[in-house]
């Protein structure tokens, strides 16, 4: 299985970074660097092991449950998610799937009050590595994210992230669901409001030449 990501460098504004990281998609075969990032960074957030969005959720009493659960996510091929290296190093992800996929979401009881439809895929979880943020990592990682849904077919697609502007500086916060300026850039707009600070986003990716149109993955 070829299992490297398109890279998309078309997407978005570009930077000063952006030929600095490749992508690939996290599988069996990129497993151990996927683990060694999340145990470099405390488990991420404690150890989440980026199971907050799956319909399984947290395991609140390990963090070695965590970590197993989503090690048979992604062999058993239930997991899309883009890891971006810098050199050989794994230094970051964004996570996508289908709305079966990333089943749980921020909001989710406001979010439901006012859904009309679901979207053919969501963006979950952005994560940089500590040392490695400030330098396009996630922008490298939606880049990639929005590429392989293209490849798949393409669709509707929405994220979850905060708003920044009219807003005091948030000292120590990061944003896990990523800043509404980062989706801007790749042609995100506002959709509705599910919080004092959080949005909905959606934009359309188009099918690529010889792929199958409407490949939900749920």
């Amino acid at each position: 299985m070829d299992d490297t990501a398109p890279r998309c460098e078309d997407r978005g504004k570009g930077d000063e970074h952006a030929d600095r990281y490749r992508t690939r998609l996290l599988s069996t075969e990129t497993w151990d660097d996927f683990a060694e990032l999340v145990e470099e960074n405390n488990g991420v957030w404690g150890g989440c092991w980026c199971m907050g969005f799956h319909p399984e959720g947290l395991d609140q009493e390990t963090r070695g449950a965590n970590r197993a659960n989503k090690q048979e996510l992604v062999r058993k091929g239930a997991v899309h998610q883009i890891l971006v290296y810098d050199g050989g190093e794994c230094v970051g992800w964004c996570q996508f799937g289908g709305p079966a996929e990333i089943a749980r979401i921020k909001n989710q009881k406001t979010y439901e009050s006012g859904r009309v439809d679901l979207p053919d895929w969501r963006i979950g979880c952005i994560f940089t590595g500590s040392g490695h943020r400030r330098a396009g990592v996630a922008r490298a990682a939606v880049a990639g994210a929005l590429a392989a849904i293209e490849d798949a077919g393409g669709g509707t697609v929405e994220a979850y992230p905060e708003q920044e502007a009219e807003r005091a500086p948030q000292r120590g916060a990061y944003f896990h669901t990523g800043p509404e300026s980062l989706f801007e850039e790749f042609g995100f707009t506002r959709d509705r409001r599910i919080a004092k600070w959080r949005w909905v986003m959606r934009t359309t990716v188009g099918r690529r030449p010889g792929t199958a149109p409407g490949s939900r993955t749920a």
